[in-house]
């Protein structure tokens, strides 16, 4: 069985449904929120220009055959809250050791090329609710500080649809202060009526994916042998701990980020 499923979406693609997927469907609003309303107009304060009205293609074949979890509509921005991981040229040799290996029993896998580890579902907000939400989040995250996590479990996950498998470094500790974390924006996302993240998360850094749910040739043999990669990789124990110093949340192609203190 693969793991359990957590929230993902890729720094490419929000809109897409990715680990775990979206829970609710459509654009969602604050209480009260209503379609038949007209138009707020955009926040003076936010960057970017108001609304792009350029047409998005769906196309999957230009995204590697990958499927979005909620249809484009203007306006919809995927909101996504995350912990950015920059990889080191330490984490990149362990990673091209551990995909090497995996493509010998799927050979379609791709390496990830931006780390992260999720703190919400990918969700969608309405473009003027951008600035409020990001507010509430820079409130509710300002007394965090900085912490450690140690991702040294290799895992396998699939999205909700089971339409990807990805291959994750799921944290073996830290879980409590992410949970805390998991708690804050959860009560963000709460107050807009958004679905919050999954109970029982499975926190994890994704490496590697691929189309469809190859979760059965990836699991056994192939995760054992790369277990003993990790286990095995010169100075892992420290490579793999990991401290967190920002929070960022990515709505659309806008990004904001919340220093921990």
């Amino acid at each position: 069985m693969s793991a359990a499923l957590v929230g993902y979406s890729s720094s490419e693609e929000e809109e897409e449904e990715e680990e775990g997927g979206s829970r609710g469907g459509g654009a969602q609003g604050p209480p009260g929120a209503s379609a038949g309303r007209p138009r707020l107009p955009a926040p003076a304060g936010l960057l970017g220009d108001p609304e792009p009205e350029e047409a998005v293609s769906d196309d999957s074949s230009r995204h590697g055959g990958r499927v979005r979890g909620f249809p484009h509509e203007r306006g919809n921005w995927a909101t996504h809250v995350y912990l950015p991981y920059i990889a080191q040229e330490e984490f990149l040799e362990l990673l091209e050791l551990l995909v090497s290996r995996a493509r010998t029993y799927v050979p379609s896998l791709a390496a990830m090329e931006e780390f992260h580890l999720s703190l919400s579902q990918c969700v969608v907000l309405r473009y003027h609710w951008i600035e409020p939400f990001v507010r509430s989040l820079r409130e509710r995250l300002a007394a965090f500080h900085r912490f450690f996590c140690v991702a040294d479990q290799v895992k396998v996950y699939t999205n909700q649809n089971k339409t990807r498998t990805f291959i994750g470094l799921e944290v073996s500790a830290g879980h409590f202060q992410l949970l805390e974390l998991v708690s804050e924006v959860d009560g963000v996302l709460e107050e807009f009526d958004l679905p919050t993240f999954y109970k029982d998360p499975s926190f994890h850094i994704s490496l590697a994916w691929c189309v469809g749910d190859l979760s059965g040739r990836l699991e056994g043999q192939c995760l054992r042998e790369l277990q003993d990669i990790v286990d095995g990789f010169e100075d892992s124990a420290f490579l793999l701990r990991i401290q967190w110093e920002q929070i960022r949340c990515k709505s659309g192609n806008k990004y904001f980020s919340f220093p921990l203190r």
